[in-house]
């Protein structure tokens, strides 16, 4: 995304165009940057080529999982409805992980008759459902267990999930008691080791001290383990100044890892797969004065993007036509929505507006409309996907009358 000539550009497209078309808010997608993403990924660990599976919560649209599947992918997955969008979308059951703590019989069954990769269980309550469902079923199921190594991610409290006191995973006592138990299941076949230690991490260090952790229970369970899960959780610069994840060191201290322990390695990301590739084109409908700052009330809200609302989080706004004039005043760009954690940013000197123009969130591919909600009844916005100057609607916009 670029000024051309003072207009945003996605692509080759201009924002003004889209939204011509489209109407607001609408949700873009750039193929070419999602392109870059993947290949990058590949690229900063292709010396063990470890399987990647993208993380369906970050972003359900079918037709977009589905250009992500054309590059080898497979799905971490979190609920049956994940699941079902990810077959679909044509992703191979094989490169399929079933994650999460609360799946319910159903959806293990289901996962179960799918002959899925791996159901990753987080108790020994799950552990005992799997198998009284297999037994049921007079088959055998792949699972993983997933370790809680108390590890700090340095991230946002919201979006930590492997400390001690986060409802993800089991404690090294109970992990151990559970390989002993699977390992004398008939019915069980327990082939992987899973971890995840939380969202939006640039600090590789973390990542470090999980790995060792995860070499020492290892080598104290004395089970060989086929498939390390070590999750996802790299995150994206949502900021110009923002410190970046170091790649090569985690990649550094995987390799060292692999050394002593010949497993396949599986990756879930998602941020840094879909993050940076999509924008919310949003409309003014107001500019609301005041005494020391100014309300900039655009036409989308927080039921359209609720990181802003649901931890704090910051998105680079930008204005769809670049102009020189700068507001004396202070900007809070808020929805319309009836809460008063319905704002997106506060922001100084930012170019000065007027109503009907447009601007730009960008950054939010990854729990922007997989967070959305009908909330105030507000129907969802359409998603685009732009290749090059070609536009592709991969979903529309929800009619007011579906929702009723």
């Amino acid at each position: 995304m670029k000024y051309i000539n003072k207009s945003l550009t996605i692509e080759r497209v201009k924002v003004q165009n889209i939204a011509k078309k489209f109407g607001t808010p609408v949700y873009c997608y750039s193929y070419e940057q999602l392109k870059e993403n993947i290949n990058n990924f590949k690229k900063k660990f292709n010396s063990f080529a470890p399987l990647i599976c993208f993380a369906v919560k970050s972003n359900t649209n079918v037709n977009l999982i589905r250009e992500i599947k054309k590059f080898g992918l497979g799905a971490d997955v979190v609920s049956i409805g994940e699941l079902m969008m990810a077959l679909k979308a044509g992703i191979d059951p094989k490169k399929i992980v079933f994650s999460g703590v609360g799946k319910t019989s159903s959806e293990l069954s289901y996962a179960i008759d799918k002959k899925i990769l791996l159901i990753n269980a987080e108790s020994k309550s799950e552990i005992n459902e799997i198998e009284r469902i297999a037994r049921t079923k007079k088959k055998i199921v792949n699972v993983g267990i997933r370790l809680n190594p108390n590890t700090d991610a340095k991230t946002l409290k919201q979006i930590s999930t492997g400390k001690k006191e986060n409802k993800f995973g089991v404690n090294e006592k109970i992990f151990f008691h559970l390989v002993n138990y699977c390992n004398f299941s008939k019915n069980i076949n327990l082939k992987c080791l899973s971890v995840h230690i939380g969202s939006q991490i640039l600090d590789h260090k973390p990542y470090e001290k999980m790995l060792k952790v995860v070499d020492r229970i290892i080598k104290k369970s004395n089970h060989k383990f086929e498939f390390i899960d070590l999750g996802g959780g790299m995150g994206i610069s949502y900021e110009k100044n923002n410190k970046k994840l170091n790649y090569q060191k985690y990649n550094i201290a995987i390799k060292k890892f692999l050394k002593n322990h010949k497993s396949k390695i599986i990756f879930e990301p998602g941020r840094s797969i879909v993050g940076n590739i999509g924008s919310l084109i949003s409309k003014v409908i107001y500019i609301k004065k005041n005494d020391k700052k100014d309300f900039v009330i655009l036409d989308a809200a927080m039921n359209d993007l609720m990181r802003p609302a649901l931890y704090g989080a910051n998105h680079r706004t930008l204005p769809a036509i670049k102009k020189n004039k700068i507001s004396e005043k202070v900007y809070e760009f808020v929805g319309p929505i009836c809460e008063s954690t319905d704002k997106f940013t506060t922001l100084k000197k930012f170019q000065k507006l007027k109503e009907k123009d447009l601007v730009v969130m960008c950054d939010v591919g990854a729990y922007g409309m997989s967070l959305s909600s009908n909330y105030n009844v507000r129907p969802k916005p359409a998603e685009i996907l732009i290749k090059g100057s070609k536009i592709y609607v991969i979903k529309k916009r929800q009619k007011l009358e579906e929702l009723f």
